[in-house]
């Protein structure tokens, strides 16, 4: 399997870098970004739509580039290499996947079309409070009433969610089943309030809210948002990689330029050990996030999630470990605000919390064990 990039793969990767270095190269101008609302630079959100970037999932005919996963995964890893807090995961590739899939042409062509021009911000409102991750809706009910549908319930928490123009909530169904609704943001009630990796959520609430079926009315979608939620995941996964590959050449250049005793810290055999220990890690999550990353692009509903499970159980792993090691061998600097490290630990952790940890992708994949049945002992 070849995983080296094509020539037009990497000239995106350059001009996403250069665009995204250059708006946060400076790790203060992410604080300053984050320190009020909305949470990130609006501005860099027109200019990343200016370079096509906020299309690059969506068909042409929706208005976007019809890019591939792994050009879509370029631009994840290079957002989070910088912690650029701009909601490319959360309204392009969560929010803009659930109105790809099951929108009408109509749906697409506006929400897409609007969503890839910088004009509108778009949010999944798929989390229940103390939810599992679970692609069947809780705590938000669908009812009708002729051609009219609304919504009742709360959605906690719903990244980015104050600010979006439109909310793409799902509900339980009067006849059972999940389906997709689009919620105009100011419609509801949404509380804002800022994560602990500078990132901002809100709590939604709705309360016979009126709503518009995405797609056919009454559809039962629960397969198809599980499917988009898998993909999110991948694409998560590579957004991790972006922070982890970042911690590991802060840390390196960290030991190679700070003196203890008058040499540099990587003279310690047992840092140098350490951090050698974080490389092997980066190195097998990089591998995982590229096959996974792959099986989008040709794999089936069943395929995919398989995949985002395994990658997402080892870049839990992953994260944890280089996280934790980077702020450990910078010291106390690691730990405050004004340093990148400690606050790209925290967005990993944050990822991790949204997309699913270690524990849930493993009991997902056990549960795949039982389906081949009992083998034979071997004697």
């Amino acid at each position: 399997m070849d995983f080296t990039y094509d020539d037009e793969q990497k000239a995106l990767r350059e001009a996403v870098r250069g665009l995204t270095t250059k708006a946060y190269g400076e790790f203060e101008n992410r604080r300053r970004a984050v320190a009020e609302a909305p949470g990130f630079d609006e501005g860099q959100w027109a200019r990343l739509a200016e370079m096509g970037v906020l299309g690059l999932p969506f068909s042409e005919d929706d208005g976007g580039v019809g890019a591939g996963p792994v050009e879509i995964g370029i631009v994840c890893q290079e957002l989070g290499r910088v912690l650029a807090p701009e909601p490319f995961l959360a309204s392009v590739v969560h929010a803009g996947g659930l109105v790809a899939a099951a929108g009408s042409p109509e749906q697409r062509a506006d929400l897409l079309g609007r969503l890839a021009a910088g004009e509108i911000v778009l949010a999944a409102a798929d989390t229940s409070p103390g939810g599992r991750w679970s692609s069947e809706a809780e705590g938000v009910t669908a009812a009708r009433d002729g051609d009219t549908w609304t919504l009742t319930g709360v959605r906690d928490p719903v990244p980015n969610g104050a600010r979006a123009d439109h909310l793409v909530v799902n509900a339980s169904l009067p006849d059972g089943g999940t389906g997709l609704f689009v919620v105009e943001g100011s419609a509801a009630t949404r509380a804002d309030h800022a994560v602990f990796d500078g990132s901002r959520a809100a709590r939604v609430e709705l309360s016979e809210t009126p709503a518009i079926p995405l797609g056919e009315p009454g559809r039962d979608l629960t397969a198809t948002i599980a499917t988009i939620s898998d993909i999110t995941r991948i694409m998560g996964a590579n957004q991790a990689l972006g922070v982890m590959q970042a911690q590991v050449a802060a840390t390196n250049a960290y030991l190679k330029s700070r003196k203890q005793f008058g040499v540099t810290l990587n003279t310690f055999q047992a840092l140098t050990f350490r951090a050698a220990d974080m490389y092997v890690e980066l190195e097998l999550a990089h591998s995982l996030v590229d096959w996974a990353t792959m099986v989008v692009a040709a794999g089936s509903q069943e395929d995919i999630a398989d995949a985002a499970d395994r990658v997402g159980l080892q870049v839990a792993r992953a994260s944890r470990h280089i996280g934790q090691e980077a702020i450990q061998l910078h010291g106390g600097i690691a730990m405050t605000a004004e340093y990148s490290v400690g606050v790209g630990t925290a967005h990993l952790a944050v990822l991790e919390m949204w997309l699913g940890g270690a524990h849930h992708h493993l009991t997902r994949l056990a549960d795949r064990v039982s389906d081949h049945g009992e083998v034979e002992a071997l004697a």
